[in-house]
């Protein structure tokens, strides 16, 4: 019974740690841009073709 009781009292420390890094995060500003990474995909597409299109292709093996 007294593991139960010790499991509890770990589970509500670790909870409560989670819960205060989610209040620092969003004190700080960590959720603020919501946009950027919804679009930051169709950047990458143009990224690496630029990459692929200066390969001259005289890579050796």
């Amino acid at each position: 019974m007294g593991i139960i009781y010790l499991m509890l009292v770990v589970s509500l420390i670790i909870a409560l740690f989670f819960l205060f890094s989610f209040l620092w995060a969003t004190k700080n500003g960590q959720f603020e841009d919501d946009h950027t990474p919804s679009i930051r995909i169709l950047f990458d597409d143009e990224n690496n073709q630029t990459n692929h299109t200066e390969d001259d292709g005289s890579r050796k093996v």
